[in-house]
């Protein structure tokens, strides 16, 4: 999903477009999949993905950030990069998935591109032990869909609900081991007895009905059972049986302990039609043998039912199934947030690591490639765009103005090397109006198109490749495949397939900030809420000299980064913040840091500690309230102490090295800063 700027070329809005109804030259064509024609359309798919040479893919999300430290950060290591990432894709759901293959037309000279938008919703399709699916909404990324006429009444409705190839696997797990009552309990109260009694009376009967010869269903529409509670006579195969129903899952317990205890040629059973509904039933048996074949049946019938419902509720994944096994090259637009929701919705839990996470979807998918990093690593491709923003609608705007606006002015269709068409069903068009339209299948296609456009200006001619070669090797993109930006803002490219990272090189236009060492940098956090970052340098560079701080970087309200010139500051400053706390004196409070310190809810730590923060799955709005609620307190002493007692350690003097405990090399490194502390005081 990528929050595109729409430019002028594009302002317009699409026409919504039907898959009952054939698309009008007014509107842009797009296959809208739900539950309703789902099958249909993946039958379809297939065929379009097995002869494509790529497949375009776009999502639309719920959100982005759980709370706003969860952003993307420019002092954000790369692993806690890809750990905000695994937030996102954990936290927050799909409702929108655009497929669009892309296949080339030798006769036409043109790229036929086939998009797809699906509505999918994560819903519950089979009961089970655990809870229902629960997902965050950002209200600013709704309200975004909600402007581009998202019909999110369709996407609760008939969006298609999936299962994660782990959830499927739990759930196979899970299939019906038995299908009688092994066990039984005391009966301990009256209305139990009475019941009981009740019932094995209501059995005889129909035991009785059944040795006297009557076993047809026309002889008897039923037999009540009292209130709702009714016996229908039906047949399990060729065996007579009585359908049970309106019973509570109680007394169905006490009929299955009724007919193990009192009839030996009666079987209980709990059936599953064909997933559908689950049918409890009490069977006729003639003999032991043929009451083992029974249950045997039963288990069978049982397991195979519960298969088809499985598969049925697999839904959506069918169409992440169709891709991985085709091995087609998967193209998308800033799509690592992309790709780690598909594997968390529909493979299974994210990895911890950046690293694990490249192994794990490269043996799925395993040959992406990123538009954006195309457009970034290419100076042609730069030079084309014009220094220009990378956003997919601005690039769209730019390398397929033709395609953009639909081929209705000639001038523009000269300015693209690459042409494609439309087809949706079996109607193909080339002319459709200009828009915007914020959907994740116009998207996809818009990806597909500059992918297309991207290649050409590379120095791939569509016209002279082979219909047998893959795109996924071609020379010229290798360099390319299973690069991606590690999160949604520019950033470090990951190497999926090694796991290695890379810095993008900054532009001449890009602003130059401090260079970033995370050793250098301390995180100070539920300091009062009237300091900003002014002031936090502020106090810091009077106790430490105003060469000590090079940048202060605000996370939110409760909490900030500081970067020190030099690592050495860092343990200064925790050192300093803990004696002055310990004292909590007078002198402690002329020392200029004492103004971060007041109410005494000031935590700091090293960078490490963001580390444990972020990878928490706890979720906090406000930076300070998840570092408490995890414990992060404890840690930073812990961590202090350390860094202390480490100083000790590295002193020339062996016999103080012994002597000196964590609260003397306090003591020690205070001392100078305060006594310098007083003599300024002194002099002004």
């Amino acid at each position: 999903m990528n929050h595109r700027i729409t430019v002028v070329a594009l302002s317009r809005a699409i026409a919504r477009t039907f898959t009952t109804v054939a698309p009008t030259p007014s509107s842009f064509p797009m296959k809208t999949v739900t539950r309703s024609n789902f099958e249909p359309a993946l039958e379809a798919l297939s065929d379009y993905v097995r002869s494509a040479d790529f497949v375009a893919v776009d999502l639309e999300m719920t959100g982005i950030a759980s709370a706003p430290w969860r952003e993307s950060f420019e002092f954000d290591r790369n692993d806690i990069r890809y750990l905000k990432v695994k937030d996102s894709a954990e936290k927050f759901a799909i409702i929108q998935f655009g497929v669009c293959p892309f296949r080339w037309d030798s006769e036409k000279l043109s790229f036929i591109a086939y998009p797809h938008n699906f509505y999918i919703f994560p819903r519950q399709e089979i009961s089970s032990r655990g809870p229902s699916c629960e997902f965050l909404c950002q209200t600013a990324s709704m309200d975004f869909l909600a402007r581009y006429q998202f019909d999110f009444n369709l996407c609760l409705r008939e969006g298609i609900s999936y299962l994660s190839r782990e959830q499927e696997n739990e759930l196979l797990q899970q299939l019906p081991r038995d299908c009688a009552d092994s066990g039984g309990f005391p009966l301990v109260n009256i209305p139990d007895l009475f019941f009981t009694e009740r019932m094995k009376i209501k059995f005889k009967e129909w035991h009785d009905y059944l040795l006297l010869g009557g076993s047809s269903i026309s002889e008897t529409h039923g037999i009540s059972g009292g209130a709702n509670q009714q016996f229908q006579i039906s047949f399990y195969k060729t065996r007579p049986a009585l359908s049970l129903a309106g019973f509570t899952a109680h007394q169905l317990r006490l009929i299955q302990m009724v007919i193990r205890k009192h009839f030996e040629d009666l079987a209980y059973v709990s059936m599953n039609f064909e997933g559908s509904h689950i049918q409890q039933l009490v069977v006729y048996v003639d003999s032991k043998a043929d009451r083992d074949l029974l249950l045997k049946e039963v288990k069978e019938d049982n397991h195979k039912g519960f298969k088809h419902k499985i598969k049925a509720a697999v839904g959506f994944r069918h169409v992440i199934d169709l891709l991985c096994t085709e091995k087609k090259l998967i193209v998308g637009h800033n799509c690592f947030l992309d790709i780690a929701h598909i594997h968390s919705k529909f493979f299974g839990h994210l990895p911890i690591t950046a690293e694990e996470f490249g192994s794990s979807i490269i043996k799925h998918l395993p040959h992406i490639i990123d538009t954006k990093v195309l457009l970034n690593s290419n100076d042609l491709l730069q030079q084309l765009m014009k220094k220009s923003s990378t956003s997919l609608s601005s690039a769209f705007a730019l390398l397929c103005p033709q395609i953009a606006l639909g081929y209705k002015n000639c001038d523009l269709a000269s300015l693209s090397r690459v042409k494609a068409e439309v087809q949706v069903d079996d109607i193909r068009v080339s002319n459709w109006d200009p828009g915007a339209k914020h959907e994740a299948g116009f998207d996809a296609f818009m990806t597909g198109c500059i992918f297309a456009q991207a290649c050409s200006h590379l120095g791939i001619d569509f016209k002279l490749l082979s219909p047998s070669e893959d795109l996924a090797y071609n020379k010229l993109l290798q360099k390319h495949i299973n690069h991606l930006y590690l999160s949604w803002t520019s950033g470090d490219i990951i190497n999926l397939a090694t796991g290695n990272m890379t810095t993008e090189s900054m532009s001449s236009s890009k602003k130059r900030r401090p260079k970033i060492i995370h050793d250098n940098i301390v995180l100070i956090w539920g300091f009062p809420s009237k300091i900003m970052a002014g002031d936090l340098k502020e106090c810091i560079v009077k106790a430490f000299g105003y060469g000590a701080v090079t940048s202060v970087y605000q996370i939110d309200e409760t909490a900030a980064f500081i970067q020190f010139s030099r690592s050495g500051l860092v343990s200064d400053f925790l050192v300093l913040k803990e004696t002055l706390e310990r004292k909590n004196s007078t002198i402690s409070v002329l020392n200029p840091l004492w103004k971060l310190l007041e109410g005494g809810k000031t935590r700091a730590a090293k960078y490490e500690a963001y580390y444990e923060i972020c990878r928490s799955a706890l979720l906090k709005s406000l930076f300070a309230d998840q570092a408490e609620a995890i414990g992060i307190k404890c840690k930073t002493m812990q961590t202090h102490l350390e860094a202390i007692e480490g100083r000790a350690a590295r002193e020339e003097d062996p016999p103080i090295r012994e002597i000196l405990s964590a609260n003397e090399i306090m003591e020690s490194l205070y001392s100078p800063v305060v006594e310098k502390q007083v003599e300024t005081s002194k002099l002004l």
